[in-house]
């Protein structure tokens, strides 16, 4: 075993999956600076080596296991001593990951992300025997734990909850997160506030089902008194609400959606189906008249930017069903879609249905519905050529090296399209009047229109 030294500490993370699993890992870094690591770039530097993993579906399993091996490699020939693995995949298997991974010398689940700091320190002094246990899901982020961000400076998850009540028959999270755990609403306005110091223009909220925030309070508390409250916040420009279930859509949030200057008009709604057959089955709110809803909340919102996710080959699913999903994707007009194949996961109520899909169909009808949406957002982002809209900056686009690239509201980071600019200058973070001069199937190209602009800064500022 190499000496162990008594100096500064070198850690590397890699986090796998969703934004609410990467302000995990953020809590987690925070935590380790605390005690003096010091986080670095490259795993070939890194003396503690984490991953922070996602387990919702067999692919993420995989991706997982694949990143512990990748990172086990630089134990052999690097200075890394430890290699620690956090978040859902222990959760999901417990303490019977050990034996199938003897590489990872410490585990640690979704409920104990504060308790990894002690559980490095064990295996630092070589008691590792006592890093392999599993404690039910309970960690609830909160403002006097240390953060430490890792996206740009202009934008921050904040994730309002955690765990999820709604107990689907597909979904694993209530097992791996726990159920519903809202944060108190003022613990969240002071770290929305400290966010907005440090130069976060852009605020995102998450959590497994946001509309369901406050539920579990008993205060009063819900997301449409939420936004207001955030929306108070000097430096705070936008805030953009994602994971939002359909039956949690009340009339008071619609009209913050639609009055509240500060809030996207932008709605991620993960639906998963239209069929009610199938909702029923999925144990998800089957009584909702889904188109209605969707135009409600376009009259109700101006300029209104709809996500959703829909869900293919789930058990029973019909031809009948996947068609009428089809028309119901065509009528409803997603600025934004997600598709993804049910996944039979060990555990999960559905995984048992006798009625299966064959892979071959499941894969077809995610083909089909993902080229439909593709004619449609064509058609949606040309009608955007000749509108002028704010443009949050971001910097430079990787693809061309040159061209500045930027989102509308109607725009969510890393999961829609982006604004590439042709013309104009501004730095990261500014949020510019764009002219949108050209549309491709997902993205979208603009002139900067304002003449009076900064000079082209692309350095990021000092949060």
């Amino acid at each position: 075993m190499k000496t162990i030294r008594n100096h500064e500490r070198t850690v590397h993370l890699v986090s796998l999956g969703c934004p609410k699993n990467l302000v995990d890992s953020e809590y987690i870094l925070g935590l380790l600076t605390e005690r003096n690591y010091r986080v670095v770039e490259e795993p070939g530097r890194a003396e503690v080596l984490v991953v922070n993993t996602c387990a919702f579906i067999q692919a993420a399993v995989e991706e997982s296991i694949e990143n512990i091996l990748n990172l086990a490699e630089y134990k052999k020939s690097g200075p890394a001593r430890i290699l620690a693995v956090a978040g859902c995949l222990p959760q999901r298997y417990g303490p019977d990951l050990a034996a199938t991974l003897p590489e990872v010398d410490v585990f640690c689940g979704t409920g104990e992300v504060a308790l990894l700091p002690d559980r490095l320190e064990q295996a630092w002094q070589g008691r590792v025997s006592e890093t392999r246990t599993m404690l039910r899901p309970g960690f609830l982020p909160d403002f006097t734990v240390p953060r430490l961000r890792s996206a740009p400076f202009y934008r921050a998850y904040l994730k309002i909850a955690e765990g999820c009540s709604n107990a689907c028959s597909y979904c694993l999270i209530p097992r791996l997160r726990g159920p519903l755990r809202s944060r108190p609403l003022p613990r969240l306005r002071d770290e929305a506030a400290a966010l907005a110091e440090a130069g976060v223009k852009e605020l995102i909220l998450v959590a497994q089902d946001t509309t369901a925030y406050g539920r579990d309070l008993k205060d009063g508390s819900n997301l449409a008194r939420l936004l207001r409250d955030l929306a108070g916040i000097p430096g705070l420009e936008w805030l953009r609400v994602m994971y939002a279930y359909p039956s949690g859509l009340t009339d008071e949030l619609i009209e913050v959606l639609a009055g509240e200057s500060k809030v996207c008009k932008y709605l991620d709604l993960p639906l998963q189906h239209v069929s009610p057959a199938l909702l029923r089955r999925m144990r998800r709110d089957d009584s909702l008249d889904l188109l209605g809803l969707m135009g409600k909340l376009r009259q109700a919102v101006s300029g209104l930017a709809l996500r959703t996710t829909m869900m293919v080959g789930f058990p029973g699913e019909t031809d009948s069903d996947f068609s009428r999903l089809l028309d119901f994707i065509s009528e409803a007009r997603f600025e934004h879609l997600g598709v993804f194949k049910f996944s039979p996961e060990e555990g999960a109520a559905a995984s048992k249905a006798g009625d299966q899909v064959p892979q071959r169909v499941k894969e077809n009808r995610r083909r089909r519905l993902m080229a439909q949406q593709r004619r449609l957002a064509r058609e949606i982002n040309r009608a955007m050529i000749g509108r002028t809209l704010p443009v949050l900056v971001e910097g430079v686009s990787p693809e061309t090296d040159l061209l500045l690239v930027g989102r509308t509201q109607g725009q969510a980071p890393e999961i829609d399209g982006q604004v590439y600019l042709t013309k104009g200058r501004a730095a990261p973070g500014d949020i510019v009047p764009v002219l949108i001069t050209h549309a491709h199937d997902y993205d979208l190209v603009g002139e900067i229109a304002a003449e009076t602009l900064p000079p082209v800064n692309l350095t990021p500022k000092t949060p």
